[in-house]
């Protein structure tokens, strides 16, 4: 079984497979994913710049997307070019969603551990 893509490992290391699908699925508490909407929504400019140079840099979105989409726009069946136009959008947002987990994990890399803040309290 082949390992881990490059980098995989050291954005992670540290945390078990089950320790990440343990964090994993604490996302899914309404009041946590809030919170850390609200942390991303204050940085947003920043990370979209640095989402948008991601994506840039690995052709995800260059020369390749406007073929793509030119392609699926084409197509003469109404039902297939819905088709193929949902399936190029599910796909682009795969992409990006990876890319920006990515992202932020090197953000949490570069941060470190949290500096604590008196009377903070955990939830």
């Amino acid at each position: 079984m082949p390992g881990p893509a490059p980098g995989y490992v050291q954005a992670v290391s540290g945390f078990t497979e089950a320790e990440l699908e343990e964090a994993v699925g604490r996302l899914g508490d309404g009041d946590r994913l809030r919170a850390a909407e609200a942390r991303v929504a204050a940085a947003a400019p920043a990370l979209q710049r640095v989402l948008v140079e991601a994506l840039a840099a690995g052709g995800w979105f260059g020369e390749s997307h406007r073929s793509e989409l030119e392609r699926v726009t084409s197509i003469a069946d109404e039902a297939d070019r819905v088709t193929a136009v949902d399936t190029l959008l599910a796909e682009e947002t795969r992409i990006s969603m990876m890319v920006g987990v990515a992202v932020g994990w090197a953000l949490a890399d570069e941060l470190g551990q949290p500096t604590p803040i008196p009377d903070q309290q955990e939830s």
